[in-house]
């Protein structure tokens, strides 16, 4: 979406138990494709979320990947305050107004869980069934937002997403 983006900030929130391998992840995505993962902060409330926004800016972020527990509104109104592209993986984020979300589709997610469920209660071992992980994830783009950015997103990006806000 952003071809010309070399650094790429994190915003973690620190008192979610799953933000390191959260983190894990983020970091391992810009090894494998090259982008530099930068500045990485971590906040404990949404009291820090403007100021650490600051921050990623000021140390020459090109974006920021946000951890979507930190609560959606209010990231994506600073990440657009602080004229920062801001992706999550929250749906919610990208309709809150984030430029975009992808994540695991929970529709499906939620039917291979109800799937294991059945398979149990008719008297399945859990530890003998096979672990299943979601094939298909959800891109959500909000053109309002890329808008009032100044980005264009290509079409090819536009034709691949589940969902486009405008």
């Amino acid at each position: 979406m952003l071809p010309s983006a070399r650094r790429i900030g994190a915003l973690i929130n620190a008192a979610d138990i799953s933000s390191k391998p959260i983190l894990d992840q983020i970091q391992h995505a810009g090894t494998i494709t090259g982008l530099e993962i930068a500045p990485v902060l971590s906040v404990h409330s949404p009291n820090e979320i403007d100021a650490a926004l600051a921050t990623i800016k000021q140390e020459g972020a090109d974006a920021v990947v946000v951890q979507g527990s930190l609560g959606a509104k209010i990231l994506a109104e600073l990440a657009l305050k602080h004229r920062l592209p801001a992706a999550a993986t929250f749906p919610p984020f990208a309709e809150a107004g984030g430029l975009m979300s992808y994540s695991v589709s929970f529709a499906e997610a939620f039917r291979l869980c109800a799937n294991l469920v059945v398979k149990i209660l008719q008297g399945g071992k859990p530890a003998e069934l096979p672990v299943e992980q979601p094939t298909k994830f959800d891109l959500v783009i909000n053109l309002k937002t890329a808008k009032a950015l100044g980005i264009t997103i290509p079409g090819t990006m536009l034709a691949r997403a589940d969902e486009v806000i405008e």
